[in-house]
């Protein structure tokens, strides 16, 4: 693959030439969708002409717009998939503030995770960073809205130790805390009530391993999927321990969660603290936490924003209009 500037008589162009023209269906999606994805999202045209393309645009434009292609081509020349999710990921990579458009081969290349079903690229900075600090440290905390692969990457991470032997079991944990629902007036026995509520766990496992693999390991007790009361008492050792929707708990839950840390053992704790289900007036362990462990050494704290939710686009916006609003209602509580 090569990129060179001007081919076409102008100096507003950008040409591309690939080298395995039987991927370029793929790269440029049915109908060319991906290129009208990129074309929108950069404000470029790009135009195929065999295994050539050409951009036009403002310099800047074309310069990401061929790492946008660079990160995909790549991406398509190791064996992966191009979704669309993942023409999303590089175009958020790119137009990051301090993206780095000359490196090859982009954000792909540097935050994957290699798991038995696919590998998982970072579609942002800051899920790069946060991949980062999972490998890194023993306790992380991830922290924003709703959207943004807080849960299923720090699950993604754990089965890719699991399977390089780095750990021997992950456990993955919720508080039992209702959002406007009640648990206790569903059928079935304590079990049947509290898998629904533990799904978006069990979904993120699936969407990594086979589902005959991960049967297996939670029948072994490989792989552990129990509500936080469940914690209580226990050291967990040579493990990968996730509590998700950690706003949900309290001080008191927290610290015995944490403290259950054992050798060899790493935590992820994922929430957001604006969707806190707890009564009116009780404080979120996941606040406190993050206030009483600043700076302790061996604690890393990623904070995702609405810049960085990676589902539809339509949930970016939905996160940003709810956000703006809190802002102002802020606002007026300080006038």
């Amino acid at each position: 693959m090569k990129t060179s500037k001007g081919e076409t008589g102008g100096d507003d162009s950008l040409v591309i030439a690939f080298d395995d023209n039987r991927l370029l269906t793929e790269l440029f999606g049915a109908n060319d969708r991906n290129l009208a994805r990129i074309e929108q999202g950069l404000g470029v045209l790009a135009t195929s002409r065999g295994n050539k393309l050409v951009i036009t645009g403002n310099a800047h434009a074309r310069n990401q717009a061929d790492r946008v292609f660079r990160d995909l081509y790549a991406r398509l020349k190791s064996g992966q998939d191009v979704s669309p999710g993942e023409v999303d990921g590089a175009i958020r990579l790119a137009t990051a503030p301090d993206a780095d458009l000359d490196k090859p081969q982009g954000g792909f290349s540097r935050h994957q995770i290699q798991t038995k079903r696919r590998v998982i690229s970072a579609r942002s900075q800051t899920q790069g960073t946060y991949i980062e600090a999972l490998m890194s440290n023993e306790l992380v905390f991830g922290v924003g809205p709703a959207g943004t692969g807080k849960t299923y990457l720090a699950v993604a991470v754990a089965v890719s130790m699991l399977l390089q032997k780095r750990v021997d079991r992950i456990i993955l944990s919720r508080p039992a805390v209702e959002a406007g629902e009640r648990l206790g007036f569903l059928p079935g026995d304590l079990k049947e009530k509290i898998d629904p509520y533990l799904r978006p766990l069990y979904d993120a496992l699936y969407d990594t391993l086979p589902g005959e693999q991960a049967m297996k390991g939670i029948e072994s007790g490989e792989i552990e999927v129990a509500p936080l009361a469940f914690m209580r008492g226990r050291t967990l050792a040579n493990s990968f321990v996730i509590l998700d929707e950690a706003q949900n708990c309290t001080p008191v839950q927290m610290k015995m969660f944490l403290t259950r840390l054992g050798e060899n053992s790493r935590m992820a704790i994922t929430g957001d603290p604006s969707q806190v289900d707890l009564p009116l007036g009780a404080k979120s362990g996941l606040r406190d936490a993050l206030d009483v462990l600043e700076g302790v050494p061996g604690v890393a704290t990623v904070n995702f924003t609405d810049a960085d939710v990676v589902r539809h686009p339509l949930v970016t916006r939905i996160v940003k209009a709810y956000n703006a609003r809190e802002r102002g209602l802020l606002g007026d509580g300080n006038k």
